[in-house]
C-alpha cells in the first residue's frame, strides 16, 4: 500500500481511506478494467448473434470467438501501458491458486457464461462439460498470450513474437474453434 501511495503521490492514509485493505484496492483495480472488457465482449457477441439471426445465416464458432476475443486483444494493443499491465495482472491472477479462481469467477463469469450459452447454439452436440473444458483451455491460452511473457519469442527463436497481438488473436480464434470442436467430439455423451 505504501508503494501504491508513493507512486500515486499521496499519503498512505488516503489510499486506506478510499480503498480500505490491500485486497480492496486490488479488487477496485481489477474491476475497473474488467467491466470494460466484459461489457465490450458481451456487446460484441450479442451483436454478432443478432446480425446472424437478422441475416438468416447461422453463427459460426469462428465468428463468435472473434467477437468475444477481439476486445481484450484490442485494448492490450491500443490502450497503452495501463492495459498491458492489466493484461499481465489478469494472467497472473488466473494462474493464482490462492485467490485467482474466486477473483476470475467474480469478475469474468457472467461474460463467459454468455459466450458458453451462444457456443451451445453453434455446437448443439457438445455437452455442458465439453463447453466448460473448452473454455477452460481457451482461458489459459488467452491469459498466457495477453501476458506477453516473451516465452514464445524465445521458444521460436524470434520467428513468432508474443507482442504481436493482432496475429495472436487471429491464431487464437482458429485454435479455440478447433479446440471446442475437438473437445465436443471426445465427449462420451455426444
Amino acid at each position: 500500500m505504501r508503494e501504491v501511495a508513493r507512486e500515486a503521490g499521496v499519503d498512505t492514509a488516503l489510499v486506506h481511506y478510499y480503498f480500505g485493505a490491500k485486497r480492496d484496492l486490488f479488487d477496485a483495480v481489477f474491476l475497473r478494467r474488467a467491466e470494460v472488457w466484459n461489457n465490450e465482449r458481451v456487446a460484441a457477441i450479442d451483436r454478432y448473434a443478432a446480425q446472424a439471426e437478422e441475416s438468416g445465416r447461422p453463427m459460426t464458432l469462428e465468428g463468435l470467438l472473434e467477437a468475444f476475443l477481439r476486445p481484450p486483444f484490442e485494448w492490450s494493443l491500443k490502450g497503452g501501458p495501463g492495459w498491458k499491465h492489466y493484461s499481465a495482472l489478469v494472467a497472473q491472477t488466473n494462474a493464482n491458486p490462492t485467490f485467482g479462481g474466486e477473483t476470475m469467477a467474480r469478475y469474468f463469469d457472467p461474460a463467459i457464461r454468455r459466450l458458453i450459452e451462444l457456443i451451445a447454439h453453434v455446437l448443439p452436440e457438445a455437452s455442458e462439460v465439453d463447453l466448460y473444458w473448452g473454455y477452460h483451455n481457451l482461458s489459459g491460452a488467452l491469459t498466457l498470450t495477453l501476458g506477453e511473457t516473451g516465452r514464445l519469442d524465445r521458444l521460436s527463436g524470434g520467428r513468432a513474437r508474443s507482442g504481436d497481438l493482432q496475429t495472436a488473436g487471429d491464431y487464437m480464434v482458429r485454435f479455440a474453434a478447433a479446440g471446442f470442436r475437438a473437445v465436443a467430439g471426445l465427449s462420451p455423451s455426444s
